[in-house]
């Protein structure tokens, strides 16, 4: 019987060097020896542009900035499909331990939150876009109570956070990939207005009141679409700011006391979104698909 023979492996041979490609054996060594480019090596010129933390936060890169804070809290609302929201403002200074009022308002807009987030298409998950996500500035007080009352629910909410100088943490109730944090108030507005499908405003101070005037100029001048915006507990609102006297006064017209409701509960600042055209889409395509 014959033998088998086996035959020997092919002997590996080198590649050919690739034309135009050089080697490190290609490139003499710098003059002075090693250690001599120190100075240059070391020199914030040198830095790599997007590495170079002293330039990306220099005067002439603020456009930047500005860019980067849109563009990081744009993608992660994409993520998740949001399409729109329920934005809520009032105090951070109120909790479930305050004064009776304080109490009151805090209950209510996590209650008025948990009612959106059942109700408005936050919690969709069939690949469909989310609508009427709760948003808030993401720290205590009402913006903690709405987040949380979404979370009572199981929907995502969001948490717009600033940096301040007293450090504002994030509540704990915001859902992770959804709490945002902003350097410039600019942005933060920004994106707090572009989503926007309606304003529900709990008692405040002065940057609720901030927040709550930079919307009603944006109505009131149409560089922004007409959106409900509810004032939550009449007497509160008819005490610290006189509208009427500012129709009085001929400051403003008496058109605009129509740019905003008033709601007394929960339930009720819901059906003033509703009433206000916050269902509408939604509704449309769940009636199509």
């Amino acid at each position: 019987m014959a033998r088998k023979t086996t035959k020997k492996p092919a002997a590996k041979t080198k590649a050919a060097p690739v034309a135009g490609t050089l080697t490190k054996a290609d490139i003499p060594e710098l003059a002075g020896g090693k250690g001599a480019n120190t100075p240059q090596m070391a020199s914030p010129t040198y830095r790599l542009a997007s590495l170079d933390q002293e330039f990306l936060l220099g005067d002439s890169m603020r456009g930047v900035r500005f860019l980067l804070e849109y563009n990081k809290a744009e993608e992660a609302l994409d993520r998740w499909g949001v399409r729109s929201t329920i934005v809520v403002f009032g105090s951070a200074r109120f909790s479930e331990k305050g004064s009776p009022d304080h109490r009151r308002w805090y209950n209510d807009a996590r209650k008025f939150a948990r009612i959106v987030s059942e109700e408005g298409g936050a919690k969709l998950t069939n690949g469909h876009p989310r609508d009427n996500v709760i948003a808030t500035g993401g720290g205590p007080g009402i913006m903690e109570a709405a987040n949380r009352g979404a979370h009572d629910v199981g929907a995502p909410s969001i948490g717009y956070n600033i940096t301040l100088p007293m450090e504002q943490e994030p509540n704990a109730f915001s859902t992770p990939d959804l709490t945002l944090r902003f350097h410039y108030f600019a942005m933060r507005k920004m994106h707090f207005a572009m989503r926007a499908n309606a304003l529900v405003v709990f008692p405040g101070g002065v940057g609720t009141f901030d927040e709550l005037f930079e919307i009603l100029a944006l109505r009131q001048t149409g560089k922004a679409p007409p959106i409900p915006i509810v004032l939550y507990d009449q007497k509160f609102w008819e005490e610290v700011v006189n509208f009427h006297a500012l129709v009085k006064h001929g400051v403003i017209s008496k058109v605009d006391e129509t740019l905003f409701t008033y709601a007394e509960t929960p339930e009720q600042a819901w059906q003033q979104c509703v009433k206000g055209g916050v269902m509408t889409r939604w509704l449309q395509e769940q009636h199509t698909t």
